[in-house]
């Protein structure tokens, strides 16, 4: 435990913390304190979880909303103890979400207690090698989707693009072509819809068409309802080692076509990472190790964000501890924690029994297996109560200690439940039973999911992500300024004497806290950021997570936009060596710069940029930047935009040239036609070493606060501009790549569902 502010010898109280909450450390049977969410939460909740009239507008409180969800998943007791106990379970459920300890999945808030009634989040679909088999999972998957669920397919069934189709005398089109139609489907369906659709597209590393499947989205435009994941081997990662080839294999016929250099694959694997953070990779074999059940089948999917391994078929209901509330008096309450996963396990158990499935052949592999999948969220928030760094020895025994701790309970958990309700009907030849245990009620118990919307919901961190920023600035109603500071550095800083509205100002422009040297060292080494975490602390989190967890962790693994495509390599290598089940990277700003198809003989003709008109009509806004104040004024003519003047604060240098440089290319050309939107996504997310916040967005560079004022100010929607390049399409705001997903801490907006 680090003492901020006081020798070592002075009493543990006088520590950074001696409570994180007013719930931490209370039972589940006292009374719970009144709802206390933030205005950020109410936001969330009103705009995507409460009930609403035709008009759209909420009916319900979100207290109404707890309740309602509470007695509809209470009512499944009923089937095991009499209605008897209904009212006291439904009490209990209250107490555990709205103490803010524990949130189900977004589907089971959403839809528990209301005629649709489809609850859970992740689901996985077979896809086999024939037409009806691949247009059935398209139907299926649209269902799903209009329920509000995520769908994973793995493609490694289909035979190879250009192989013989008996039936017609046809050639086949391949896998990538196929999984166009479901996106395209995907993009249909999820226009009406509460969530977004998404997907997982997985391929096997020995696929004849793996080398296509890597680089379908290269493009930013393709397979925007896709997340997509390579799955190797323990046999392909020794041949990349080893750098020996390995078997491409025609699964129609199970026959070798070939065989290529697997170092040559998984440098392209890296190479297509690098550039736009996909494809991801799944470890396959990990995965299989530790399938409960292999005698009802192999795991060759998982769901969207690839947390939850499933056979075909199968969903799994989630749920995330917040472990914000984990800590009283500078130490984790384990006797609280303890409490909360067995009550959270009871929860997610009758979450399957309350379930409406969308489909006959999901609820008997669900009911069969009844996997569910409780996580965690808030961990560094934990760990900065604790006044534990991020990137440090300390958080990643943490992390082990914390996880073996849900695992077990959980597992006790299930295991009575296994004996007062029953085993899950597959138990017999599970590796339970290989093991002897006489009970266990959950083939699963354990998933770490990304947390976006239901963390923001419970006022904590993401996940086991790091926080994202230490004190920023959100516009709210009216065009109102709201500046927000982590509640336990404000109390540190308040603490040490050196809180102050204008520091705190001056941080927001930052977001990090590392280049502020009249603040202690020991306060800036606790109280990191995301892009303060090198990559191999990212992944050595994640691995201290997944060596107790049941199922694979959701994490994303942020990269500075200088990483080379061999510190993707490294990380690929350190994820698989340390025993995680999957890895997904992004490198800041690396989906910002579309990418150039060059042809050898240009078909475009040249142009000349249309006349300055001697008039025009434009605005000018002040933005803040590492560099200064920056005055950007975009002027207009009867076409629409014609020029962009922009101006620092300060004249003269380098900076002052580059300024004015990049200005007159703008204004050339607009006027010589060339598309806003084009213009944005080539500027957005440029980088230079002295990035800030402004109004709750990362100001990167100059060029990227021209693209963002450009983008405030067009008049045509530019909707994918936002959604790819880190500003949010509902609210404008900044977004986070968190566990494979992107995620708005604004408005709730997820774009995978």
């Amino acid at each position: 435990m680090t003492d901020y502010g006081h020798s070592s010898s002075q009493a543990s109280d006088d520590s950074l913390v001696s409570n994180l909450s007013e719930t931490s450390g209370k039972t589940m049977k006292e009374t719970v304190p009144s709802l206390k969410l933030t205005p950020n939460a109410h936001v969330v909740l009103q705009k995507r979880y409460l009930r609403k009239d035709k008009d759209n507008q909420p009916v319900e409180t979100p207290e109404e909303m707890f309740w309602r969800v509470a007695k509809a998943v209470a009512a499944a007791d009923a089937a095991y103890e009499g209605s008897d106990t209904v009212a006291s379970t439904a009490r209990k459920f209250y107490r555990l979400m709205a103490s803010l300890d524990f949130m189900p999945n977004s589907p089971t808030l959403m839809n528990a207690g209301r005629p649709l009634g489809q609850l859970s989040a992740c689901f996985v679909l077979p896809v086999e090698d024939s037409i009806d088999s691949i247009f059935e999972a398209i139907k299926h998957a649209a269902m799903i989707h209009k329920s509000g669920g995520g769908t994973g397919f793995s493609f490694s069934r289909i035979r190879p693009e250009n192989d013989q189709v008996s039936s017609t005398q046809g050639v086949a089109s391949g896998p990538v072509s196929f999984m166009s139609v479901f996106d395209t489907a995907t993009e249909t369906v999820k226009q009406g819809g509460t969530r977004r659709g998404a997907n997982m597209g997985i391929l096997r590393v020995d696929h004849p068409d793996i080398e296509r499947f890597i680089t379908c989205k290269t493009d930013n435009d393709r397979m925007t309802n896709f997340n997509i994941s390579v799955a190797v081997t323990d046999a392909f990662m020794k041949a990349v080692e080893t750098e020996t080839n390995y078997d491409l294999v025609n699964p129609r016929s199970g026959e070798k076509v070939k065989s290529l250099p697997a170092r040559k694959v998984f440098e392209e694997i890296v190479q297509a990472a690098w550039k736009n953070g996909e494809p991801g990779l799944i470890f396959l074999d990990a995965i299989n190790r530790q399938n409960p059940t292999p005698h009802i089948g192999e795991i060759e999917s998982t769901n969207p964000c690839g947390e939850q391994p499933l056979l075909p078929y199968e969903s799994c209901n989630l749920g995330s501890i917040n472990l914000a509330n984990m800590v009283k008096n500078g130490a984790i309450d384990y006797e609280h924690l303890g409490e909360v996963v067995r009550d959270a396990v009871h929860f997610l158990d009758n979450v399957i029994d309350a379930n409406k499935y969308p489909l006959d052949k999901i609820t008997e592999m669900t009911v069969s297996n009844r996997k569910i999948g409780l996580g965690v969220m808030g961990y560094a928030d934990m760990l900065i109560a604790l006044g534990v760094p991020y990137n440090s020895e300390e958080a990643v025994h943490t992390a082990e200690e914390v996880m073996a701790f849900i695992q077990e309970e959980s597992k006790k958990k299930s295991a009575t439940f296994g004996k007062e309700r029953g085993n899950f009907a597959n138990y017999p030849g599970s590796v339970f039973d290989c093991q002897a245990t006489p009970f266990m009620r959950n083939a699963t118990t354990t998933t770490i999911a990304p947390t976006g919307t239901i963390s923001i919901i419970a006022g904590c961190s993401s996940g086991i992500e790091p926080v994202f920023a230490i004190s920023f600035v959100r516009k709210v109603l009216d065009n109102q300024e709201l500046l927000e500071v982590h509640p336990i550095f404000q109390e540190v800083a308040k603490k040490r004497g050196f809180y102050s509205e204008s520091l705190m100002k001056q941080i927001a422009e930052k977001g990090s806290i590392k280049e502020f040297m009249e603040i202690p060292e020991e306060v800036r080494n606790v109280f990191v950021v995301s892009h303060d975490v090198t990559p191999d602390w990212h992944i050595r989190i994640q691995a201290a997570f997944q060596k107790h967890t049941d199922n694979a962790v959701s994490k994303t693994i942020n990269f500075p936009y200088s990483a080379s495509p061999t510190d993707v390599s490294d990380a690929y290598h350190m994820a698989y060596d340390l025993g995680c089940k999957g890895l997904t990277i992004y490198r800041d700003g690396s989906r910002d710069v579309q990418v150039l198809n060059i042809q050898r003989k240009p078909q475009y003709p040249q142009v000349e940029p249309r006349p300055r008109p001697d008039k025009t009509l434009g605005t000018t806004e002040r933005v803040n930047t590492g560099c200064g104040k920056l005055y950007v004024t975009i002027n207009s003519d009867e076409y629409g935009f014609c020029e962009v003047f922009a101006q620092m604060g300060k004249a003269g240098g380098c900076a002052y040239s580059q300024i004015e440089a990049t200005s007159r290319l703008i204004s050339l050309a607009l006027r010589s036609g060339v598309k806003l939107d084009s213009i944005i996504r080539q500027l957005m997310g440029i980088r230079c070493p002295s990035p800030v916040w402004r109004n709750g967005e990362q100001i990167v560079s100059c060029p990227d606060a021209i693209a963002k004022v450009l983008n405030r100010h067009a008049q045509t929607n530019i909707t994918a501009v936002g959604d790819e390049m880190g500003a949010c399409p509902d609210c404008g705001a900044s977004v986070e790549h968190e566990g494979g997903c992107i995620v708005c801490r604004s408005c709730g907006f997820s774009r995978c569902s």
